[in-house]
């Protein structure tokens, strides 16, 4: 377990360039990489509001900062997130349907290794993606590696210069190895979000199959909202739903959420309180009664949605600017999250050292390679020709991002081959 974890991984790498370049970047630096989200003013002034609400609260200040919660989550954070869904979407959760974890990505480690990889009688569980691309942190979660198979998606041509991955039902295998399924909506890194009657079939493939069906909404409904086509959320005894504080402007808390199955929630309270005793209690404290009067819905709808889905625009008019017809491209049809999912057909070098050029022009960007963990064929070139690239960081800076990824985009383009 400590050679897999500590050798490395392309979320370390990503996390790594992400910090140094925020800590220490100076004012060339394109951050097209990472997750970071943006900040927005008018969420930014509901988090100093609920700061000064805190420390003028009697005792607000103690319950952030000096004690303890539950393994599972502070109590009353725990009905006002089941109380929201239940209320809004009519689900029948309950405090014991929801469970806490430092940020979204300790959520994913928790529930992968309660469900998947060696089991007691001696057998391998393993996870299914059931569409590739897809988000890199998830990759090296194992705790001895080889805990995913994926699949490879259809590719359906949707512009000029836009496609869209869809998941190929044909392709899917439930074997009797297959521990979870689990899918990223929207999707991380392509910005694909699954229809609503994906969603209903890869459910019911994980029902008759007595397995759970994980979504992981750390962009998706109904927060933070950043989806651009409808999504309506969805949830079942049998469906495991993530959500995060992250995106929503709050990265720093580390509050992750979890809801599923009363077995499920009830055992990663007990992985909380071995692996961390409890989790941050200041993202809770921040947000609860924000949750409780539904503003978390109201900002997200009227805040947070519209402010990224003009900043995708922008993006991709700085696209079609700087790529033109010089050099055969395509994006993804951007849908949700903060990216845009390029790729270079013609390109004669791989994404990772298209990746090493741009940083030597502080361009950060993070390469396609890493997200196709899970899919064992090497001979598919689609892996080695996909970018991603925020748009969540000053218009400018990604419109001269794209400038010098087009210019080297040219030149590897124009490379003999095997150069």
């Amino acid at each position: 377990m400590g050679r897999q974890l500590g050798s490395g991984s392309g979320i370390g790498e990503l996390m790594d360039d992400l910090g140094n370049a925020l800590a220490g970047g100076g004012a060339d630096l394109k951050m097209l990489g990472g997750g970071q989200p943006a900040r927005i003013p008018q969420v930014e002034a509901v988090w100093r509001r609920r700061m000064e609400e805190i420390l003028a609260e009697p005792g607000g200040l103690d319950r952030a900062l000096t004690i303890y919660d539950p393994p599972q989550g502070n109590p009353r954070f725990l009905r006002a997130i089941a109380g929201l869904f239940r209320d809004t979407f009519g689900w029948d959760t309950g405090p014991e349907n929801v469970a806490v974890t430092s940020g979204g990505q300790t959520a994913f480690f928790l529930l992968f290794n309660l469900l998947a990889g060696p089991m007691p009688d001696g057998s391998r569980k393993k996870i299914l993606l059931p569409l590739v691309p897809e988000y890199i942190g998830y990759a090296d979660q194992g705790t001895d590696g080889g805990l995913f198979r994926a699949i490879t998606p259809r590719i359906e041509k949707t512009g000029a210069h836009e496609f869209k991955y869809r998941v190929d039902f044909d392709g899917i295998e439930i074997a009797p190895d297959i521990a979870a399924i689990c899918a990223s909506r929207p999707t991380n890194p392509s910005g694909n979000v699954l229809s609503d009657a994906e969603v209903a079939r890869l459910s019911g493939l994980a029902e008759r199959h007595g397995i759970p069906l994980i979504l992981d909404n750390a962009y998706g409904a109904p927060f933070p909202g950043i989806l651009f086509e409808d999504a309506t959320p969805f949830w079942r005894p049998h469906v495991i739903l993530t959500f995060s504080l992250s995106k929503i402007g709050l990265p720093g808390t580390r509050t992750g959420i979890v809801i599923g199955p009363p077995e499920i929630i009830r055992a990663l309270g007990s992985m909380n309180s071995i692996v961390g005793l409890s989790n941050p209690n200041i993202g809770q404290q921040v947000i609860t009664p924000l949750i409780e009067s539904g503003e978390i819905l109201r900002l997200s709808r009227e805040v947070v949605r519209p402010f990224y889905q003009h900043r995708r625009d922008l993006a991709l008019d700085a696209a079609r600017e700087a790529f033109g017809d010089a050099v055969d491209w395509q994006v993804h049809r951007s849908e949700g999250a903060l990216f845009l999912w390029f790729r270079f057909p013609g390109l004669r070098i791989t994404s990772k050292e298209l990746y090493q050029r741009l940083k030597r022009r502080n361009v950060l960007v993070i390469p396609g390679e890493y997200f196709f963990f899970g899919h064992d064929d090497p001979s598919w070139k689609h892996r080695q020709e996909c970018i991603r690239v925020s748009y969540a960081m000053d218009e400018n800076a990604v419109r001269d991002g794209l400038r010098i990824i087009a210019e080297e985009v040219v030149r590897a383009t124009h490379l003999p081959a095997g150069a």
